[in-house]
């Protein structure tokens, strides 16, 4: 599966793009974001403080990135999901990282299709660095609508 329109929309709203490097702010340091919140854990372009890239690159580095967390939703989950559930939990893995995707209420609550379930997990995933965050708490819900969208 892809990323669809919902998604794609959701993610561009709650990531931003910045087209120069600004620290992650949980820790106010490393490691750097740029674009739609690239960063070297992604894969390539390393990022370092001052860089500064155009939109056309920004939008190529999210749409490469993007299908490592397809694919590892893909991966992580036993049974197909709809297409704003698939949405919902790649916006959670591209913010979280696979690992901890793979590890998540999320994804084990999806596949034991327990829907209403999964879509109350995707609220625990608020924090950075310990703290609750409010731009996480919003994202989250927004998620959590998502996946809910479909739900019979």
């Amino acid at each position: 599966m892809k990323l669809g329109a919902a998604g794609t929309k959701l993610m561009h709203e709650f990531e931003g793009c910045k087209l120069k490097a600004y620290p992650d702010p949980a820790t106010r340091g490393e490691p750097y974001t740029i674009g739609y919140g690239h960063t070297a854990m992604a894969g390539l372009p390393k990022v370092k403080m001052g860089d500064v890239i155009t939109q056309k690159q920004a939008d190529e580095i999210f749409a490469r990135d993007l299908g490592k967390y397809e694919d590892a939703v893909m991966i992580g989950v036993t049974h197909q999901p709809t297409q704003n559930q698939f949405d919902a939990m790649v916006s959670l893995c591209y913010n979280i990282g696979p690992g901890n995707f793979n590890k998540s209420s999320v994804r084990r609550l999806f596949n034991t299709k327990d829907y209403n379930g999964t879509a109350r997990a995707f609220l625990s995933w608020n924090k950075a660095a310990g703290k609750v965050m409010k731009g996480l708490s919003r994202r989250r819900e927004a998620e959590k609508k998502l996946f809910e969208t479909e739900i019979a």
